[in-house]
């Protein structure tokens, strides 16, 4: 094994020698002048108002893909114009064969066909723009670029008019944009620097006005530049939207349980908000918000120690999301900690941490999720560079009702909750040094005893600094991190003893176990050197490190503590058709940690590709080998336990997907060494596009996990601890479903559906004797027929460790059967420019049993023999701006 880590370590080392030889390339900037005009065309899609004939055509693009600096196979052409309020855009497409453009139509912002797009960095900061994207069916797209480009946010959705017309020479699309929707200071004349690109679909080509070679080190700093825009004024407008929902519920009634009665009903109101506080500043809150439209999180079966990460679906929380990223790990995938971020919006509005304890004859009912009483973003940029966002939150105090023979009482089951995000970023020399900070605040008002295992209090901050010179090929960056949460012992015990940090393992003597302390803080940072380059080697190295006491799960998210983490990376890029190809890419990297004693925990060697054939078909893959490793969690506060190392490799490919359909699939398979474990999984699916208005896509995936030692309770024996262990054998099946019809671009019908369902089975179960034995086979003892027996009746295993007749100890069955469905229908109507309504169904079908076989077909039929949950709901917003 270590053979092919040195290999690895040699390749890494290999490429980032001969990357240093690399140099950077610098294009001319282009530059288009625009006019004012007095008289404001019309929005038609059609060059046919004279003011158009104020502006040049600008022209000459060059493409970048397929193939690069070359003449693309059709041209592009566009002009500019702009009045008091507005910036005017019209985007000839020639096309020599029209019939050829492909017109498929969809919701705002699912993009698919041939699209013209302008991005406009109106705060000239040359580091963040606003693109507007149009489709040759009239479907907008638009994004919030920042990071130079490294980073579109697909989410801003600002108000704007859009109008496209196909005839023999191409297809034209004319934009109007307010100025209330850029930001920009206040001057007497500006410089954006803008840039134009287009797509033709059929043939996956791509050009640009303004060339910025592949590979380049972010974009916005290279765009060309518009001049001629005089005496315009910065728009502090005041957008309000409020809103109505209308929500009924059906399920199944269950006897005896009032709050189970088989039908709910609900009506709500909210309001939107965004005021333009400065020139650079705005305001954006929402009160009382429902996000009743946004679809469910998939299903699955968390058999670790730790928690699973769901990406954020919320607009509200999605939008700018950015600015307020905090990531305090490197860019090497590093295991358990590549989603971790100070900040993690889906706190805000979680699930209430607590359940009421029920007598006999008691039932309650409690909230799904907890009420967003208000949230506000105040966020912008200076014409000095300083970037600020600040979000501020409320979370209601939840209740549960408990009836007991018709006699209620309220316990909380969430205190109200006040959350807090700052973020700052300041540029130095046009960006090329960027020091920046966060901090964040929670602070909860905790009524119910039952409830002080929460920190009264959790603060954490940040500072992070960022350099590039020469044009951006090279970089250094890094950032430091702190945390301090306060609260009862109950609640720094329970701190103590959680996953992230285990200070309770018996042979971890760096660390120590304080029942009686009121606080915890911790500190972490990272620091990162590197080469961005446009030419075909770039590599990084990195260091990361976080003490024991790191705890920033209360409004971030974080699973590891306690760890220092070195990799590094060297990546191969060919950016041009050769051979087979049209491009190709290596990257390879290695990455090592420890824990705060200095004991190495692991060590992991990588190889991954990715590349397009000619036929436009893609293909990638990587393979990892896993040192042997010491594993802090498998025994969830146990001491630690050497793991066997292993071997994790997958394989996917599809076809062009320019095509009507497109079929991709692919394969894992994981090898533990020592038979350790086994692991595989399939994928296999297709999107169809029979017709431009309807997309329809089937994905199935079959999962196979076999291990060895899967975790199953912790107990005692003549107060000794034993930690039993099975070997588990899990099926997964599930499959994704999905249907678009878009009637129009502001009218769509849009639905998801996933049946997923999962048995574990359990057997030679297992006690942990020497975790730390050279032998795997001498780190625990299989339980004999003679020490386990089982109890149907119970559902119970019993150990009689001893063999004297008499239990030792207990635990309980842990074979399951997951089965769930869920399921949305949305149809969305935006009927005025910012204002929609959505009709939405949701489905849902949860069951459960404990047998652990698996057979397809009796799982797929007992999953929908489940009465449903179903959920109608009736959202009507009105957006106007004052």
């Amino acid at each position: 094994m270590f053979g092919k880590l040195k290999l690895c370590l040699f390749i890494s080392l290999f490429l980032v020698h001969f990357g240093f030889f690399g140099f950077s390339q610098t294009t001319e900037k282009r530059v288009y002048n625009t006019n004012f005009t007095s008289a404001a065309p019309e929005i038609d899609g059609l060059l046919n108002d004279s003011c158009w004939n104020q502006v040049e055509w600008g022209n000459h693009f060059t493409q970048i893909q397929p193939k690069e600096n070359i003449e693309p196979s059709q041209q592009t052409s566009f002009k500019i114009l702009y009045d008091d309020n507005n910036l005017y855009v019209f985007i000839r497409a020639w096309d020599s064969e029209p019939e050829k453009i492909s017109r498929r139509i969809s919701r705002r912002d699912n993009l698919s066909g041939d699209i013209v797009a302008i991005s406009i960095d109106s705060y000239y900061d040359q580091k963040t723009a606003f693109m507007f994207l149009a489709t040759a069916s009239e479907t907008k797209g638009d994004q919030a670029v920042t990071n130079y480009g490294q980073n579109n946010d697909g989410s801003w959705n600002p108000v704007w008019y859009l109008k496209t017309s196909i005839d023999e020479k191409g297809w034209c699309a004319e934009m109007k944009i307010p100025f209330s929707q850029l930001r920009f200071g206040k001057k007497a004349e500006h410089i954006w620097g803008i840039q134009i690109q287009r797509q033709i679909f059929r043939l996956e080509e791509r050009s640009m006005w303004q060339y910025i070679p592949k590979g380049s080190p972010g974009e916005v700093h290279l765009y060309g530049e518009l001049r001629g825009i005089k005496g315009i004024k910065p728009k502090r407008q005041i957008e309000l939207m409020p809103y109505a929902v209308a929500r009924t519920e059906r399920f199944e009634k269950e006897e005896g349980n009032p709050f189970m009665d088989g039908k709910k009903s609900a009506l709500s109101t909210g309001l939107d908000g965004k005021v333009a506080i400065t020139n650079d500043m705005t305001l954006d809150f929402t009160v009382n918000p429902d996000f009743g439209q946004v679809e469910a999180d998939p299903s699955e079966v968390n058999l670790t120690a730790f928690e699973t990460y769901f990406s954020e679906r919320r607009p509200f929380f999605v939008e700018q999301k950015n600015i307020y990223q905090f990531q305090p790990s490197n860019s090497i995938v590093i295991h358990n900690m590549q989603a971790d971020n100070l900040f993690y919006s889906r706190r805000i509005g979680r699930s209430p941490h607590n359940y009421p304890s029920l007598g006999a004859n008691e039932y309650a009912e409690v909230p799904e999720a907890t009420t967003i009483l208000g949230a506000m973003k105040l966020s912008g940029k200076t014409k000095n560079g300083l970037s600020i966002g600040i979000m501020e939150s409320v979370t209601a105090n939840e209740n549960a009702v408990i009836d007991n023979n018709g006699d209620r009482r309220k316990e909380s089951v969430e205190p109200l909750t006040n959350y807090f995000v700052g973020r700052v970023q300041k540029d130095f020399d046009k960006g090329e040094t960027v020091l920046g900070g966060i901090l964040t605040a929670v602070n909860r008002d905790i009524t119910n005893p039952a409830l002080n295992y929460l920190p009264v209090e959790a603060y954490t901050g940040g500072l992070d600094f960022s350099h590039n010179w020469n044009d951006r090929t090279w970089y250094i960056s890094g950032n430091t991190e702190f945390s301090y949460i306060s609260g009862t012992e109950e609640a720094m015990r329970a701190a103590q003893l959680s996953s992230a940090r285990y200070y309770q393992r018996p042979d971890a003597t760096h660390l120590t176990f304080d029942s009686t302390r009121t606080s915890l803080s911790g500190y972490g940072g990272t620091f990162k050197f590197g080469r961005n380059s446009q030419k075909k080697l770039q590599f990084e190295t990195s260091l990361t490190l976080r003490s024991p006491g790191l705890e920033f799960n209360d409004v971030g998210f974080m699973r590891y503590s306690d760890v220092i983490h070195h990799g590094s990376w060297a990546a191969y890029y060919i950016r041009n058709p050769f051979s087979i190809f049209n491009n190709f890419f290596l990257n390879t990297n290695y990455w090592m940690y420890w824990n705060f004693s200095g004991k190495l925990l692991g060590v992991y060697a990588n190889t991954n590709f990715n590349s397009q054939f000619k036929n436009r078909w893609r293909l990638n893959g990587n393979f990892t080998r896993e040192s042997e490793n010491i594993s802090t969690s498998l025994l969830r506060g146990g001491p630690a336990f050497r793991m066997p190392g292993g071997i994790e490799m997958n394989l996917n490919l599809s076809t062009d997907r320019s095509k009507k359909l497109i079929l991709f699939g692919g394969n894992y398979q994981g090898f533990g060494d020592l038979q350790s474990e086994r692991s595989q999984a399939y994928w296999l699916g297709f999107e169809a596009r029979p017709f431009n208005a309807l997309e329809v896509s089937f994905e199935p995936e079959i999962t196979g996990i076999n291990k060895s030692l899967q975790y199953v309770s912790t107990t005692s024996m003549n107060d000794d601890t034993r930690y039993i262990f099975g070997k588990i054998d899990q099926k997964i099946v599930s499959f994704t479903f999905r249907l678009n019809y878009t009637f129009t671009p502001e009218l769509s019908l849009e639905y998801y559906g996933q049946p997923f369902v999962s048995a574990g089975s359990y057997a030679e179960f297992k006690r942990i004797t020497n975790p730390d034995a050279g032998e795997f086979a001498d780190r625990y003892h299989a339980f004999s027929a003679n020490e386990l027996t089982y109890n149907e009746a119970q559902n119970l295993y019993s150990v009689d460790e001893n063999t004297d007749g008499t239990a030792d100890y207990s635990f309980s069955n842990p074979n399951f059967n997951f089965r769930q469905f869920r399921s949305n229908l949305v149809l969305r109507w935006e009927y005025l420019p910012g204002s929609t309504v959505f009709f939405v169904w949701s489905q849902g079908r949860t069951g459960s049993e404990s047998h652990g076989n698996f057979n397809y077909g009796s799982e797929m039929s007992d999953l929908f023999s489940v009465k449903p949950h179903n959920v109608f709901l009736v959202k009507l917003s009105y957006w106007f701006s004052l």
